[in-house]
């Protein structure tokens, strides 16, 4: 078999003043199938797909592999030439038998607010209707009719943390060669469970319900079962959860498995969810806790959520408290990992820190700081991958640590801190800008987890988020949106 496969990915926080252009998805790597494709790239599923596919005899092409960090819209022009890059490709290089497609599946531009579904639909007028077109999304996604329209299997992410993605990319390889090679026929089904919120998979309810997806897989003729959790701070039509089955032939059968599931899920929507705590509370509770190191959350800073990534809010309370041995970090700064850069590992200076991007980034903060450590190529290993900071700079001022970087990226794992030089043994509190997927990483190290609910750019105020586009008949707006349908 011919198979031809491509990524583009970014997740859009349609509230977020930051474009993603260009600079976005070169600070993450773009690569071409004509020049080759790494596993620590942005082509890494493509690389897998490929050694799966020579592995059987197969013949792949692969074209454009781009990623770039969640933020604002991506600009206009830079999606239609990464879009158009793909459909040329798949023009200039068919006929295949199968397309393969790492998306993100929240990824929207200026004038495109469903690019995946845009890209899906180019490319199905180029490929034709009998290739299949399998399509592996993140499960922070917007399932869109246009999606639906145009592949024919999509699975999503499982676990959040990702730590899935390779394991999701072979079930979705093994079931488009079984598609092309006539030994079944996918047929897909959504339910819309009219949810909005952020669902941690690793422990309890969430675990558990994800045991019972996988439980299912296999049986009554399902290929695979996904639930998209969709992505709060994407302000499109049709976003929020939803259940996606894909089974075999068994189009009444797979809507059935998919209503079951989404209706389960919306019964344990008070369950799957748990409020965060405020600045204080969190520092308060770290300062109680026995000996060990409390890690704490700054889920409204994520970069990975589309936040700026420099937020001051924890810094400046930390500082007027007067608390020592604590770390933070990444905080997003240029200018001040410039300056100490130029200043060297050992100078004291004063520095003007954050608060650069808006009012959600509070205020910089002005600090006598000394330099431990700098830089030139600062990383960190997360979710299977190596994550570059660029240049990056260890400050300390009174006990109070803060890893500054070039580029936004949030934290995934302690070598943040220590690939810098930063002794995590020594510290008492780590606060990190992550929501979840700093918890592999960090959860072996710590004697507390801690999360927080703002102040900053995702604020997880779900009943009150400002949406124009998106249906406002979900929960937690309305305790009953089935009640309330018309």
């Amino acid at each position: 078999m011919r198979i031809f496969t491509a990524t583009l990915s970014t997740e859009t926080n349609t509230f977020s003043s930051i474009p993603t252009g260009w600079s976005c998805f070169e600070e993450r790597g773009i690569e071409r199938g004509a020049g080759g494709v790494t596993r620590d790239g942005a082509g890494g599923l493509m690389r897998l797909w490929g050694e799966m596919a020579a592995a059987d005899g197969h013949e792949v092409v692969h074209s454009l592999a781009a990623d770039a960090a969640p933020a604002g819209r991506t600009v206009r022009a830079v999606y239609e030439a990464l879009r158009d890059e793909i459909l040329a490709d798949a023009r200039r290089e068919g006929p295949f038998d199968v397309a393969l497609l790492l998306l993100h599946g929240a990824m929207a531009a200026d004038g495109y607010d469903d690019c995946e579904g845009d890209l899906l639909t180019g490319l199905r007028a180029v490929v034709g209707a009998e290739t299949i077109i399998g399509v592996e999304l993140d499960l922070h996604c917007h399932l869109t009719p246009a999606m639906m329209e145009a592949a024919n299997v999509i699975i999503t992410f499982k676990e959040y943390p990702h730590i899935d993605a390779g394991r999701r990319g072979r079930e979705l390889f093994h079931i488009c060669i079984g598609a092309a090679a006539g030994q079944t026929r996918p047929v897909m089904a959504l339910f819309d469970c009219k949810m909005v919120g952020m669902f941690p998979t690793p422990e309890g309810t969430m675990a558990e319900f994800v045991a019972e997806m996988q439980a299912q897989e296999g049986r009554d003729g399902v290929l695979s079962l996904s639930l998209g959790h969709g992505f709060p701070w994407g302000d499109v039509e049709g976003g929020g959860v939803k259940v996606l089955a894909v089974a075999d032939k068994d189009l009444a059968g797979a809507q059935g498995v998919a209503r079951r599931f989404g209706e389960r899920f919306f019964s344990l929507r008070h369950e799957v969810t748990s409020p965060g705590l405020s600045i204080d509370d969190a520092l308060d509770t770290a300062l109680a806790a026995p000996a060990g190191l409390t890690v704490i959350a700054d889920k409204a800073d994520n970069t990975g959520g589309g936040a700026p990534g420099d937020s001051t809010f924890f810094l400046r309370r930390v500082c007027e408290r007067g608390l020592s041995d604590v770390a933070i970090g990444p905080l997003w700064d240029p200018v001040a990992v410039r300056f100490c850069l130029d200043a060297g590992v050992g100078a004291k200076l004063r520095l003007r820190i954050g608060g650069k991007c808006g009012p959600e980034s509070g205020d910089p903060v002005d600090l006598e700081v000394t330099v431990r450590g700098v830089s030139d190529d600062h990383v960190q290993r997360g979710l299977g991958a190596l994550s570059h900071f660029g240049k990056a700079a260890w400050i300390e001022c009174e006990g109070v640590h803060v890893v500054l970087v070039e580029r936004r990226m949030q934290a995934f794992s302690p070598d943040l801190f220590t690939n810098i030089g930063l002794p995590l043994e020594a510290m008492r509190i780590v606060v990190v800008k992550s929501s979840a997927h700093f918890r592999a990483g960090f959860a072996p190290i710590a004697t507390a987890i801690l999360t927080t609910i703002g102040p900053g750019t995702l604020l997880e105020n779900y009943d009150a988020l400002p949406y124009r586009k998106r249906d406002l008949n979900y929960w937690p707006r309305v305790e009953d949106p089935f009640a309330s349908a018309p």
